[in-house]
């Protein structure tokens, strides 16, 4: 395996955002090399290369304060980004993210009918379990929190009567373009939202929230005509299927608390961090 194949750069950044998230801002890059098994120079080329910014850099993004500093300096505009949806800047990795949602009455069913293929994929953030349809990705999981076994059952539980088989071949296309693997026109990553309609209606509103900004539980329930369902939001956001690209960690209490995180409070911290290095690097 190469230095320059993805899978190298996935285990090494999951590896380092660990040891990072987990030592804090006084680690060296001397120290954080060391435990990676590798020369500091080699070390910080690939980290940069990877994610844009020096490790150093990107320390400074996991600080507990990082996110209120985001909801107070770079909060997203929920009205203009619900006019303006995934154009422009808005788009998530500059992908073009199409997305359709199960009519009520077949989410009523609990997926009695509907083939869900899936696989293991490495991503940024460690395992990552991919599911979907023939319609685009219905879900995806990080195991690096909770371990691989629990993380594909919560997903298989949503969709219990669904027949779920084994296929990481027919994701891989859209799996490698939503973790920015795959670049160029044919770069597309098609979703199936499977939920409740309320859930859905809150979902479509986290796709509108640009990368590297943030928003409220409160200003999500406001647009998307429910203010007084901040609550009712919390627990919708809590169950979106599909991490990451569904951006559910963009989402915070008021304030700029972290909330919760399905797969794990380390996880949306990095999932933040990364965000806020690659939209600084673009700039």
């Amino acid at each position: 395996m190469t230095d320059q194949s993805p899978a190298y750069h996935y285990n090494v950044i999951a590896r380092a955002i660990r040891l990072i998230d987990e030592a804090g801002p006084g680690l060296t890059l001397e120290d954080l090399a060391q435990r990676m098994a590798m020369s500091p120079a080699h070390f910080q080329r690939t980290f940069s290369q990877w994610i844009g910014v020096s490790p150093k850099r990107y320390q400074q993004y996991l600080t507990l304060d990082q996110a209120r500093r985001m909801l107070a300096d770079r909060a997203t505009m929920m009205d203009v980004a619900l006019d303006t949806g995934l154009s422009g800047t808005g788009r998530l990795h500059d992908l073009f993210l199409t997305w359709e949602s199960m009519t009520p009455g077949d989410y009523a069913r609990r997926g009695a009918g509907l083939t869900i293929n899936w696989g293991w994929f490495d991503s940024p953030f460690g395992p990552a379990i991919v599911m979907g349809t023939q319609r685009g990705i219905c879900g995806i999981g990080f195991a690096a929190e909770m371990g691989e076994a629990p993380a594909m059952a919560d997903l298989q539980s949503r969709w219990p009567m669904a027949d779920f088989v084994e296929d990481p071949t027919m994701l891989r296309p859209w799996v490698l373009a939503a973790f920015g693997a795959a670049r160029g026109r044919n770069a597309t990553t098609p979703l199936y939202l499977i939920g409740a309609p309320f859930q859905i209606k809150v979902w479509e509103a986290l796709l509108r929230i640009p990368s590297g900004e943030v928003t409220t539980y409160g200003d999500i329930a406001r647009v998307i005509g429910h203010p007084k369902a901040v609550r009712a939001v919390g627990t919708a956001i809590g169950r979106n299927p599909i991490s990451w690209l569904i951006p559910c960690h963009r989402a915070l209490r008021k304030g700029g608390a972290l909330g919760g995180y399905h797969w794990g409070l380390p996880v949306k911290r990095a999932l933040l961090a990364y965000e806020a290095a690659r939209a600084e690097a673009a700039e």
